[in-house]
């Protein structure tokens, strides 16, 4: 078992934290760094209060709009993907939500960007981005699919939603070396692929099965 430093914000006590962590090795995750960002982020100030209970359990939850908090596993293991980059500071995610991915990517990252269609989730996100004092976070309202290009060209892409394919803007907005990690299918179980982007193309890397929410053009209240 990993050595896991202990930094604690919020009600949950270091042991519960803790407990996830280790669930989280025992599935595979070795990236230390991860760990700690997973440990640290108080995922239960994600969810309503009335399930708040259940946030240090490996598993995902509503968090309203039809929309969920992935589960701790998956944040993890597309976190530790998308960060294996050389000389990696800045970093676009694809779906905002309630802004958990959001505080583990800034825990890792000197800058985050990040995309959210609903704009209530964004305005959530973003509050508890302050309540966390995380200040490397910058949050839009916009459609995912044509990315963030003010910002480009970025280190790494992060999509917490299912695609069928990857737009060529967001393509287009990962430097040679870069990353877009996605979770790609039509059906209710997806492929979770890691795609680097290469001087003669694109390589893709299969992750394993996971199960996130569509992903939708345009953008909605």
């Amino acid at each position: 078992m990993k050595t896991i430093s202990k930094q604690g914000i919020g009600m949950t006590s270091d042991r519960t934290r803790g407990r996830l962590v280790e669930r989280l090795v025992d599935q595979g995750i070795d990236n230390d760094s991860v760990l700690n960002a997973i440990e640290w982020v108080p995922r239960h100030i994600f969810v309503e209060q009335s399930i708040a209970h259940l946030a240090y359990e490996d598993r995902a939850l509503p968090i309203g709009k039809r929309q969920t908090i992935s589960q701790p596993y998956v944040v993890a293991l597309m976190t530790a993907a998308a960060i294996d980059v050389e000389n990696i500071t800045k970093i676009l995610e694809i779906g905002t939500g309630c802004g958990y991915q959001t505080a583990v990517l800034a825990r890792l990252v000197e800058n985050v960007y990040s995309m959210e269609r609903i704009e209530s989730l964004s305005l959530g996100a973003r509050r508890r981005m302050r309540q966390l004092k995380l200040d490397n976070v910058r949050i839009c309202v916009g459609d995912g699919f044509e990315g963030w290009e003010e910002h480009a060209p970025y280190d790494a892409i992060v999509v917490t939603a299912a695609a069928v394919h990857v737009s060529v803007a967001l393509q287009n907005q990962v430097r040679v070396g870069g990353r877009i990690v996605v979770p790609l299918g039509r059906s209710s179980v997806q492929d979770l692929v890691c795609m680097e982007r290469l001087e003669s193309g694109w390589s893709t890397t299969s992750l394993g099965s996971v199960t996130f929410v569509p992903m939708l053009p345009g953008v909605d209240a």
